[in-house]
């Protein structure tokens, strides 16, 4: 009796040993995002993350282990994404951070992950600071920044005959950089334009009509939109309906992304020249592989800029792993630099100048049809021509 009891314990612990090897076979990865506050984007964000994990599992995972990632809500709030980030790292076995979609959640968790030495590579924040005035060693950023982006619309602005300007963003860091970056180039390549009115509504507590009133009482030529989702839906509504766009241009940061434009429907505005994400509009290639993929893994669901980013966030981490041959800290920091990762908008390389990566953007002109929002007369463009140069970014950069 004492010997089968004795057996049994042994085999008890056997399993117990087996089942601990297996949950500590798997590559875990600390993914931090809004999922309620801003379940929009961040729920397409985290479908394409899983729809690239078991792309990498079914081809055999990372170094022969299975990638995972462990998804946790910080409702929106800097400070409990802190204090999730050190659980993460600390207590489920993470070997790295990502997510975030608010710029001064981002924020926070890179000053963090500096502290503490842990890698965080932000998916979807676009504050420039995250890589450049508030840049670390740890710190790494898969989307095209705000100042890109702007830039890209600035150039676009700087080709009419357009000299008074207003702009309208969300009073965060993420808004207060798109309209400097857009001032800044806009100016650069047009010395004669006026800036004549400036909106900071409270994000998602936008008083549209009290905006648009202030706005038209301008007389602008053209208008800077920097809203976003539920912000952007009133302000369109509310402009459309007093008579704001009509006659005068409108330049729209990430307004053409499918996130905040299709719910606008027919409503959506029309001849807007926006950054945006037209996956409908993919006929062959890595794009279009992956809208199909997307759709063949969730039926009935179309692909938003989340479900690129995540796929994209994905695909980087299984390449840095893969390249640095472990999971070692140091390791993945050396493979970083200079990082190539194919993805469905081609090779990107994260610089080693300031952990940015060399993703780029969709510009184009929104219309409206079959009842939605679409761009049309899009293209993709690199980022190079529209960054600061090295010396710059070395100049703002801190020293590590």
């Amino acid at each position: 009796m004492k010997k089968l009891i004795t057996t049994v314990a042994a085999l008890a612990t056997a399993l117990v040993a087996g089942s601990a090897a297996m949950a500590a076979d798997s590559i875990k990865i600390g993914d931090i995002n809004h999922f309620k506050r801003l379940a929009a984007f961040a729920e397409p964000y985290r479908q394409g993350i899983e729809l690239a994990a078991k792309q990498i599992n079914d081809a055999g995972g990372v170094l022969g282990r299975p990638l995972e990632f462990i998804h946790r809500d910080d409702d929106g709030k800097p400070g409990d994404a802190v204090k999730i980030a050190e659980e993460l790292m600390t207590r489920d076995g993470a070997v790295m951070l990502t997510g975030s979609i608010l710029s001064n959640v981002g924020l926070a968790i890179s000053s963090f992950a500096g502290q503490k030495g842990y890698i965080y590579l932000a998916a979807e924040p676009l504050a420039d600071d995250l890589v450049w005035g508030s840049g670390n060693k740890y710190t790494f950023r898969l989307r095209a920044s705000t100042y890109v982006q702007a830039a890209m619309l600035a150039e676009e602005a700087a080709k009419t005959d357009a000299v008074t300007y207003a702009t309208i963003a969300p009073n965060y860091a993420y808004g207060k950089a798109a309209v400097e970056a857009f001032k800044k180039n806009l100016k650069a390549l047009k010395p004669d334009v006026k800036f004549v009115t400036e909106q900071w509504p409270a994000l998602f507590k936008i008083d549209a009509g009290a905006e648009v009133q202030a706005i038209e009482a301008a007389k602008p030529d053209a208008i800077y939109n920097v809203t976003f989702g539920t912000d952007l839906q009133k302000f369109v509504r509310e402009g459309t309906t007093r008579g704001l766009f009509e006659g005068r241009k409108v330049y729209g940061l990430l307004t053409g992304e499918p996130e905040y434009l299709e719910p606008l429907g027919a409503e959506a505005p029309e001849g807007w020249y926006v950054t945006g994400y037209p996956w409908y509009a993919f006929t062959d290639g890595p794009a279009k592989q992956f809208v199909d993929d997307y759709e063949a893994a969730y039926p009935g669901e179309t692909p938003k800029i989340g479900s690129l980013v995540g796929y994209m966030t994905a695909k980087s981490i299984a390449a840095l792993i893969t390249k640095a041959g472990s999971t070692d800290t140091d390791a993945m920091l050396e493979a970083f630099k200079d990082l190539k990762v194919a993805t469905p908008m081609g090779e990107i390389t994260y610089r080693s100048l300031d952990h940015q990566s060399t993703m780029g953007a969709y510009v184009g002109t929104t219309a409206v049809k079959d009842g939605k929002g679409v761009m049309v007369d899009w293209s993709y463009k690199d980022p190079a021509p529209y960054m600061p140069s090295d010396d710059e970014i070395r100049e703002m950069r801190p020293a590590d």
